[in-house]
């Protein structure tokens, strides 16, 4: 993915001056707090029931600038990344990611995905999510293994790659959880909604391919179609050993060239996306099911799943530095294994979010514990924050999505608070998430528009807002 480096540009108001800074200033007591949504008629898509959620949720946020940040971050994904449209009455959706005028799988569904719980008050909720649905079937059918498209069929920066590219596609990094990510918004709408009408041919298709492309990267008999390389200085851009990657033993768990950073695996076994496609399976088994249709299909599916946690078990984890069974981050089967998490979702800290791991077992706290720690390699502490980063953009660069998810996964009034008082101290006074910041400096930030974060933000808000109220009121 092609990143750009922004610092701070926000646009503060207080007694009717505006304040631009790019360097830290102090903020006035009596400083307001101005939305910095885009105006009413300059939204990309407009939401009754998420507008009402936003002045419900804010009336219970004590600190007036955690308030703002809420009131700007929940919706950024429908203001400025969705284009809808309908052809013959049939939805679409196209959401990009934000700087970058292309459509992530992954990122896709994560930007919408809190909005899920208000789909039932808003029927024009129901239509982008059955919009994005469709696109995201569309998407598969073109490419089962690309990360990333254009609209339409416009080319790309990428299209000198080493693969087979496309000009609907924007990027071909193979990523297992790309199609994970798909059958986990087609799942939980139909769970909330009931609505089946979403699962049609085009949709039927795509999950065929699926079920094919985790077959072929299990590698049983051959390399398999896939290959990748890339003209470039960055080794994370591209994929050793002629563009299949490095030697795996085929043991029944996935390859996935690429990381959910859209960086190269080492090992190639990734082991958060292998635990998120156990679920994602087992989740497009019962749709299957409940609809009577493809039982080859669902039969395969369940097969796989029950095939990849049985690897899991035998392979994904060990007693590393003496701490208890904890899971490793990429293994290759022939007993290598690398120990370290990455701020990118799916991550070994994301399993219980992503409905893979019991929070309360022992496996994922040992796991927990080594990953919020400096025994990870991508955690870092500094002066304004600790959390964890990743290679994508480098050392000292702590992603917020990593405190996000911190919160989002404990169950601890304590943590939690510093999570959203450490959001609080680090946004650069721009009001929104960012993609990474400097832990001695949050001015030093990149990605001024990434939307992803900004509603994942969002998200936390609503499950404290729901769950613990109280912490609200004392942040």
């Amino acid at each position: 993915m092609k990143r750009r480096t922004f610092l701070r540009n926000s646009l503060l108001f207080t007694g009717g001056l505006s304040l631009i800074g790019t360097k830290g200033f102090a903020i006035s007591k009596d400083l307001k707090y101005i939305s910095n949504r885009p105006e009413a008629n300059q939204r990309n898509f407009v939401s009754k029931a998420v507008d009402r959620k936003i002045k419900e949720v804010k009336k219970a946020i004590a600190n007036e600038e955690l308030a703002w940040m809420f009131e700007n971050c929940f919706p950024n994904t429908l203001d400025t990344t969705v284009s809808y449209s309908e052809e013959n009455g049939k939805p679409d959706s196209f959401v990009i990611t934000g700087d970058i005028h292309a459509m992530w799988l992954r990122d896709s569904t994560a930007q919408v995905w809190p909005y899920l719980p208000l789909v039932n008050d808003d029927e024009q909720l129901q239509k982008l999510f059955r919009g994005l649905i469709n696109r995201q079937s569309k998407c598969i059918n073109i490419d089962p293994y690309a990360n990333a498209f254009n609209k339409g069929a416009e080319g790309s920066h990428w299209e000198s790659d080493l693969t087979d590219m496309k000009p609907e596609l924007h990027e071909r990094k193979w990523e297992i959880d790309s199609l994970c990510y798909a059958i986990r918004l087609a799942y939980h709408y139909w769970k909330k909604t009931g609505d089946t009408s979403c699962f049609d041919s085009d949709w039927r298709n795509a999950m065929n391919l699926v079920v094919r492309t985790f077959k072929e990267q299990q590698r049983k008999e051959d390399q398999g179609p896939y290959r990748f390389a890339r003209n470039t200085s960055k080794p994370t851009d591209t994929l050793p050993g002629n563009g299949y990657g490095n030697p795996i033993k085929p043991v029944g768990l996935i390859v996935s060239s690429f990381r959910p950073s859209d960086d190269a695996t080492i090992l190639p076994f990734l082991i958060p996306s292998n635990f998120f496609a156990v679920v994602s399976l087992q989740q497009l088994n019962e749709i299957l099911n409940h609809l009577n249709i493809e039982k080859g299909l669902a039969n395969s599916a369940m097969e796989m799943a029950k095939e990849v946690e049985a690897a899991l078990v035998k392979y994904a984890s060990s007693n590393h530095l003496n701490q208890g069974e904890t899971l490793a981050f990429e293994v290759d089967g022939f007993g290598n294994q690398m120990y370290m998490d990455d701020a990118n979702i799916p991550s070994l800290l994301s399993l219980p979010y992503l409905g893979a791991l019991d929070a309360k077992s022992s496996l994922y706290q040992n796991t927990r514990k080594f990953i919020l720690s400096e025994n990870n390699p991508w955690y870092f502490k500094g002066e304004y924050a600790e959390g964890i980063g990743g290679p994508h953009v480098g050392v000292n660069m702590i992603w917020p999505m990593s405190i996000i998810m911190q919160a989002m996964t404990s169950d601890q009034d304590k943590e939690i608070e510093n999570c959203l008082e450490t959001l609080i101290r680090t946004h650069a006074g721009t009001g929104f998430m960012h993609e990474t910041f400097h832990k001695d400096d949050p001015k030093n930030f990149t990605r001024s528009w990434f939307a992803w974060a900004n509603t994942l933000f969002g998200e936390l808000i609503l499950k404290i807002y729901k769950e613990r109220p109280h912490l609200l009121k004392q942040v």
